[in-house]
């Protein structure tokens, strides 16, 4: 498992060309707005402050790096589907994150996060079909775990499996308990190793 004995922020970035340099694997994370992103971030890097969470959905507009151990980078894109935002603005992240998908070298993976109490989007759907046309590995996490009952989620992440076609359940993650944090780095590991 990934121990994490440094973390920190890189910096925020709107252009492709803006992007560090050199060749260190990056990891992606995406999801709709709201879906707990800077919280999986700092939960799993043990720092309370290191991505700044927002009460207000779409709050992060920019491509976000977090460098851990000097050797791989967490990459925070912009969360979709938030409806108070201008469809200019949903153009612009949409065509943002699909130009960082397609074309990043240095990206290994992506976690998509998903809301456990919701049924995935038309938003998420779409992700998910897109990360597979580009053949990048994917791990789906179901953030706010500790939201629902024990008892209820395996329905839940059923659901969940069964709409996005994927091969096995989402990893229930609590950014409030900590559950999942362990597996989440065992595949961060994972994935940078391949």
């Amino acid at each position: 498992m990934l121990v994490i004995k440094k973390a920190e922020y890189i910096g925020s970035f709107v252009e492709m060309q803006q992007l560090p340099q050199g060749m260190l694997p990056e990891i992606a994370i995406v999801g709709r707005s709201n879906v707990g992103k800077s919280s999986l971030i700092n939960k799993t890097v043990n720092r309370k402050k290191l991505a700044k969470s927002s009460s207000t959905p779409g709050k992060t507009q920019t491509i976000n790096y977090y460098l851990l151990n000097d050797e791989l980078y967490l990459v925070d894109l912009p969360g979709y589907g938030y409806a108070k935002v201008s469809k200019a603005q949903k153009l612009k992240w949409q065509k943002m994150i699909g130009k960082y998908l397609r074309e990043r070298q240095q990206l290994k993976g992506v976690i998509l996060l998903l809301d456990i109490r919701h049924e995935p989007s038309e938003n998420d759907l779409q992700m998910k079909d897109w990360l597979t046309q580009l053949e990048i590995p994917l791990l789906a996490i179901a953030t706010k775990a500790d939201k629902i009952s024990r008892g209820a989620r395996a329905k839940h992440t059923s659901v969940i499996r069964k709409r996005l076609n994927l091969p096995a359940s989402p990893l229930c993650f609590s950014a409030e308990t900590g559950e999942g944090v362990e597996e989440v780095l065992e595949a961060l590991e994972e994935i940078t190793a391949l």
